[in-house]
């Protein structure tokens, strides 16, 4: 069994992850509300005989009442964005732990989001890190979801990176970041935070695979015909 854990921060992370779910959902045919439907066997099946496609527990996890939770955490300092899923579609998909927001944001601010806020935050959710690792029976490694430019996006991923290299030495941490860029920005301090985080998730992250703003703004001017894209839109 191999398992992987995904770990979303910030806005970009948790509407990348909105995105992901959604589609890991698809995949595997699973319902909004975390049930499989199929047919019910009349017989009981031996095990030897049994086709079933467990392909989906490497990032669902399935409950004795037969739910498929998806092995995620969705981390934000400030509310609204995890709200969003509190109350949309896929409520019912999450355990409401794996949700985990705070109650003031890092106004694109590295230093507060890897000092003071994310410090109050980050063993609620190195608890609940710990609490999907044990529910693995041969955990592979983590997918963090994030930006660079934001303040939860750099300065808590940071913070968390480092605390996981200490606890899950052994394990991959896969990065899917993205990159700030000129053209679409809402923060001037966005190269600052870059360069922070940057410095500090180099040597705790394995592999990388980043997303230029821009780049996706084109996609969705020049593919998807939005004239003015949003970060909603991006981050999907």
């Amino acid at each position: 069994q191999r398992e992987c854990i995904s770990i979303h921060i910030g806005q970009a992370g948790v509407q990348m992850g909105n995105a992901c779910w959604e589609l890991y959902c698809l995949e595997h045919g699973i319902r909004a509300d975390g049930t499989i439907p199929g047919p019910k066997l009349a017989k009981p099946v031996e095990p030897e005989s049994e086709q079933v496609d467990s392909s989906f527990e490497t990032f669902f996890c399935e409950t004795a009442s037969g739910k498929h939770v998806p092995r995620a955490v969705f981390i934000d300092l400030e509310p609204t964005v995890i709200d969003e899923i509190r109350t949309g579609t896929y409520h019912g998909l999450f355990h409401p732990e794996q949700l985990i927001s705070g109650k003031e944001d890092a106004a694109n601010n590295y230093a507060r989001g890897h000092y003071t806020i994310g410090k109050e935050i980050i063993d609620t959710v190195l608890s609940r890190i710990r609490k999907m690792a044990d529910q693995c029976s041969g955990l592979q490694g983590f997918l963090v979801f994030h930006s660079f430019g934001g303040g939860t996006g750099s300065g808590f991923t940071s913070l968390l990176m480092e605390r996981l290299s200490v606890e899950y030495s052994k394990k991959s941490k896969l990065e899917f970041s993205v990159y700030p860029a000129p053209r679409v920005s809402t923060a001037v301090v966005e190269p600052y935070n870059s360069i922070l985080t940057t410095h500090t998730t180099l040597e705790h992250s394995d592999c990388s695979f980043m997303v230029d703003n821009e780049a996706i703004y084109d996609i969705c001017n020049r593919n998807l015909d939005i004239e003015r894209p949003t970060y909603t839109n991006l981050n999907r």
